[in-house]
């Protein structure tokens, strides 16, 4: 049988040989290094902690991705980003989100910043998701929390856009919010109730134990 194409590649400073179709996240799991506290997909955590920057062979700029949906490719130069967190609380009770002609007043009184975006796009670049980001803070400010809310149904919460803001919008947790106030006001997703049933069924186990599960709380 022929051998395995090994690709070579840079991540984290260390050279690595991966199989060829090998996720990123797959090629650092098999060279026996640690992970990253909370990788979601990896039994704890969530999702989006798996955030890479990532320089192609022949480009110049590196831009973001996801390790755990991204292919090695050779000559690659990867490094873990690590978390940005919100520049501070958005304070708000999903219980309080009952009417829909108050959602643009809830969105000035938890995001006020939202209507200061600059237009500079830098949420679109960084979102390895494609979301379109800028678009939906824009359409948030202007009261339309539905429309924005259906923009920001693929966000995994990396928080690469958080980042990227320089009016520290913290467009992640806008988008979280305007999805929240979205299904507090309606039905509840399909998807939703389709996971909840397979978490009872056993066929989504959550282990509490699992390794980096309960990661030690800083002082």
């Amino acid at each position: 049988m022929a051998a395995k194409t090994k690709i070579s590649f840079i991540f984290d400073g260390n050279p690595l040989l991966a199989e060829a179709g090998a996720s990123l996240l797959q090629a650092w799991i098999a060279a026996g290094l640690p992970l990253t506290e909370n990788v979601g997909c990896m039994g704890q955590g969530v999702c989006g902690a798996c955030r890479v920057l990532v320089r192609r062979q022949g480009e110049r700029l590196a831009g973001t991705a996801l390790a755990c949906e991204t292919e090695v490719e050779e000559g690659m130069q990867v490094s873990f980003v690590d978390h940005f967190p919100a520049r501070r609380p958005h304070a708000y009770d999903l219980h309080a989100l009952t009417d829909s002609w108050t959602a643009l007043d809830q969105i000035d009184a938890v995001f006020p910043e939202a209507k200061n975006c600059r237009h500079c796009s830098g949420c679109d670049r960084a979102c390895p998701k494609g979301i379109e980001v800028q678009r939906m803070v824009n359409l948030s400010a202007a009261g339309e929390a539905f429309t924005a809310a259906a923009l920001f149904d693929q966000c995994v919460m990396c928080n690469l856009c958080v980042a990227a803001c320089p009016e520290n919008i913290d467009p992640a947790h806008l988008g979280q919010f305007v999805r929240r106030m979205n299904a507090s006001l309606t039905l509840r997703p399909a998807d939703l109730i389709g996971r909840l049933r397979e978490i009872e069924q056993g066929r989504q186990p959550i282990d509490p134990d699992a390794p980096g599960a309960n990661p030690p709380v800083q002082p």
